[in-house]
């Protein structure tokens, strides 16, 4: 079993990007989690995974409860949204909590910049996170859209590539 984690600040679609790539579909509504859990069998290079997929809670007074996610999860996507600058300062701080729980500086991890179809309301430039990516040491970024698909199945593929990896070398 991956044990996937979507972390990230409220409202920049955690939710949207984990339904799409899960149901295939896309939600409009604007609806704050607590916590979701979703199953997913793929194929990751001929092999068969079974992903579970753990979408959290943006909103701070959960925090206690992403602990608890970060001890369990295999591997994290962290995301923000292009069009709220605050999102992308948010996941510094999530990020410092994912390795300092992990103990760990490799840990399975991919930087999403969700909206990127809002092209009139961005304010953050695609450069703004192969910033912060290059920062952390080259961790793998996606600008993604839950809203046309884009990006949304390669970015949860990279993690689970990673944890692979990850798995193959220390086993």
């Amino acid at each position: 079993d991956y044990k996937l984690v979507v972390l990230g600040a409220g409202g920049v679609g955690k939710s949207s990007i984990t339904v799409q790539f899960v149901q295939g579909v896309y939600i409009e509504s604007y609806d704050p989690t607590i916590e979701d859990s979703y199953r997913k069998q793929i194929e990751v290079d001929g092999r068969p995974c079974d992903l579970e997929i753990l979408d959290t809670a943006g909103v701070a007074q959960f925090t206690a409860m992403r602990e608890l996610y970060i001890k369990s999860g295999k591997g994290f996507l962290l995301v923000y949204s292009v069009t709220d600058e605050n999102s992308l300062k948010e996941l510094l701080a999530i990020r410092e909590q994912v390795l300092r729980i992990k103990d760990n500086k490799n840990v399975p991890m991919v930087l999403i910049g969700n909206k990127c179809d809002l092209i009139n309301d961005r304010t953050l430039s695609p450069q703004d996170g192969i910033n912060v990516s290059q920062k952390w040491g080259k961790v793998p970024f996606y600008e993604t859209s839950a809203r046309l698909k884009t990006n949304v199945e390669e970015a949860f593929i990279d993690v689970v590539r990673q944890i692979m990896k990850k798995e193959s070398t220390t086993s």
